[in-house]
């Protein structure tokens, strides 16, 4: 799989020698260590490592190279397979802290709804940053997207509301809603962005789905901003921005894992193209392999 060649490089630094020796406690418990290194986080490296044993206690497994094999199908497992469904009347609430990457997501996820034929409406609902409005507003130009804002420091429900209404009479079937970026240690922030969900999701007609965008050089403290912004919204599938850059991908993991929220696509690259929905088999075995 294209762009977790660092966060591969720097597991299999620790772990190559792992897998040329004999199966025995201390082998189980460097790769414990490794897993936690890798920022898979240590309740999944434990469960991981623990299912480890299990199988190849069950199978009677003695090869290295077969309890690698175990431990990639244990890792597609915890990572799932569930796929997002955007069939119909969409609209996507795209959520996450500043400099994450919303909207370039947006702006890539629109070409690649263009590709597919789908009629866009990109929403601006960062009211707070008029360069944002902007800079979206240039992405829709280049994407053949329409495009919807409102003024600096307008109430950014309103403009998500306006939105739906334009995407109805313009017959789009895709939304995509950009939002402000915000902490999610700010409870006042966290607040406006349930008025901001509640409203999509009363005024649209179709289906409502909200889109995390994690910047995967955060590591495990993208697990936290996940756990936060789940609790206050539920958030239906995450974006992970920067996966190419970055040795911490194991945080793909921690996420599907811990909070059950699948992983729908992941930015390997500057490019247009380089947003690639995210295939976990392919993550699982490129990994370990």
């Amino acid at each position: 799989m294209k762009g977790i060649e660092k966060t591969r490089n720097s597991l299999w630094s620790r772990m190559a020698g792992l897998f040329t020796r004999s199966l025995d406690e201390d082998f189980f418990e460097a790769l414990e260590e490794s897993l936690i290194l890798a920022d898979v986080g240590v309740n999944t490296a434990l469960e991981m490592v623990e299912e480890l044993r299990a199988v190849t206690k069950q199978k009677k497994i003695t090869s290295p190279e077969l309890a690698r094999e175990a431990l990639a199908e244990i890792a597609e497992e915890k990572l799932g397979s569930v796929q997002p469904d955007f069939s119909g009347p969409c609209l996507i609430l795209v959520v996450g802290v500043n400099g994450a990457g919303k909207t370039t997501t947006i702006a890539r996820l629109s070409q690649r709804f263009k590709m597919q034929g789908r009629k866009v409406m990109m929403v601006a609902g960062d009211t707070f940053r008029a360069a944002a409005s902007e800079q979206l507003g240039q992405w829709a130009q280049r994407t053949e997207a329409q495009f919807v804002r409102g003024s600096e420091g307008s109430d950014p429900a309103a403009v998500i509301f306006d939105g739906i209404n334009a995407a109805r009479a313009r017959q789009c079937d895709i939304v995509l809603c950009d939002t402000a970026g915000r902490l999610h240690s700010r409870k006042n922030l966290m607040e406006e962005l349930k008025k901001i969900h509640s409203v999509a999701a009363k005024g649209f007609i179709g289906k409502v789905l909200t889109m995390l965008v994690l910047d995967a050089t955060m590591g495990l403290n993208g697990l936290e901003q996940a756990r936060v912004f789940d609790e206050a919204i539920k958030i239906d599938g995450i974006t992970l921005t920067k996966l190419d850059g970055t040795a911490k991908g194991g945080v793909v993991l921690a996420v599907s894992d811990q909070l059950g929220i699948p992983v729908w696509f992941c930015g390997v690259g500057e490019k247009e193209d380089d947003l690639q929905p995210f295939d976990a088999n392919a993550y699982a075995h490129t990994l370990f392999k």
